[in-house]
């Protein structure tokens, strides 16, 4: 049996299941997409703290080892590429990008491969064991470093080489090879603790981005709207035809009928034969003025419209404040307004925190965003201010 509302209706109650229906399959969507994110940061996070070389891993390889030199990781299948002609590449630096779309197995227009063989990453340097020899990029003379954002491309500049070269790599296996990179580079000088903290930055954001539940849609939150094929559109569109039509009626301006026939008697006919003697001669027609004249000298109706009210001020839950601050979104605040702690409750030794501005989870700001031990002493941290 069909169930109804008070009205003796079933469409309530259909509303109220595609609704819920809907929303629990994008809940279902945007939860597997954050949890596929926050996976893989969390795996590169435990990546980079456990990322340590050995001699060992070096063993077999026709390669010869600096004394402090260890291997970090080996990938058997690697192309040499050159560039034809030469473009200045950004200095290397310790950014970790954001994911982006999948490479594509393909090269790059202007990139030729010169060799294959097998790359192999240590602690001071990129090598490629091919076979027409090897090829060295060491990290102390590396002045150029850009990876491809379409293709498993990497291209490298060095001061002792004037063509640019780099590796063509499996399109699966590029993002490692990567991030890798960079860890080694960080490590050779002596900043593997900032690509720790750059995770642990972008762990803390993603987590404030965690889909919430939705709530649950009931019949009695169905519209009449939700009724009619079309649903608020075709409403918006009824509503619109409602509103122009009797508008346009207003506008026209027919013909009076009397006015017509008035100004047709005032009007002598033409005749060729004279008034015969004795008969009066017509009076003149006296001027009929028309009811729409009549009304041209009244008032007009004042169509002015009132002053909008200004919008309210958006803070999304920040204390009212002259800076403008927030925890809608924006910039980091890494340097805040010198009068912050008269309208933000500031943690004690507010001014000795080393990161961006931070709210904890006991409501009081702190510039120890960023950091490991955000928020360590005020419950954690629990959203960013922005500016």
């Amino acid at each position: 049996m069909a169930k109804t509302d008070s009205t003796g209706s079933t469409w309530r109650y259909r509303w109220a299941h595609r609704q819920n229906e809907r929303r629990r399959r994008e809940f279902r969507g945007a939860e597997q997409e954050w949890r596929r994110r926050d996976d893989e940061l969390r795996r590169l996070r435990t990546l980079a703290e456990a990322f340590h070389g050995s001699t060992a891993a070096g063993a077999g390889l026709p390669l010869e080892l600096a004394p402090d030199e260890v291997v970090f990781w080996v990938l058997p299948a690697a192309q040499l590429v050159e560039v034809r002609h030469t473009a200045v590449l950004p200095a290397p630096d310790l950014t970790i990008a954001p994911e982006a779309a999948p490479l594509r197995a393909r090269r790059p227009d202007g990139v030729r491969v010169a060799d294959a063989g097998m790359a192999v990453i240590t602690n001071r340097r990129l090598v490629l064991l091919g076979g027409r020899g090897r090829r060295d990029w060491a990290y102390g003379k590396m002045t150029g470093l850009s990876h491809d954002p379409h293709a498993p491309v990497t291209l490298i500049q060095v001061l002792d080489r004037r063509r640019t070269s780099g590796l063509m790599l499996p399109a699966d296996v590029a993002a490692d090879f990567r991030f890798k990179l960079a860890l080694a580079f960080a490590d050779a000088i002596e900043q593997r603790g900032a690509v720790l903290d750059q995770l642990d930055e972008a762990i803390a954001e993603h987590a404030q981005l965690k889909p919430f539940r939705p709530q649950i849609a009931t019949p009695g939150q169905a519209r009449p709207f939700a009724f009619v094929p079309g649903g608020r559109r075709t409403v918006a569109v009824a509503a619109g035809i409602a509103l122009l039509v009797p508008a346009a009626l207003l506008d026209t301006d027919p013909s009076d009928p009397t006015g017509s026939e008035v100004a047709v008697a005032a009007t002598p006919a033409p005749s060729g034969t004279p008034a015969p003697s004795g008969t009066p001669a017509p009076k003149a027609a006296t001027p009929v003025v028309p009811p729409k004249a009549a009304t041209a000298s009244a008032p007009r109706r004042d169509t002015t419209s009132p002053s909008p009210t200004p919008a309210r001020e958006r803070r999304c839950g920040a204390p009212a404040n002259p800076m403008g601050y927030d925890f809608c979104g924006g910039n980091r605040i890494r340097k805040p307004a010198a009068e912050i702690c008269d309208w933000f409750d500031c943690v004690p030794e507010f001014w000795a925190g080393r990161g961006y501005l931070v709210q904890c989870r006991d409501g009081s700001v702190s510039l120890t965003g960023g950091r490991r031990d955000a928020c360590a002493e005020h419950d954690g941290m629990r959203r960013t201010v922005w500016s």
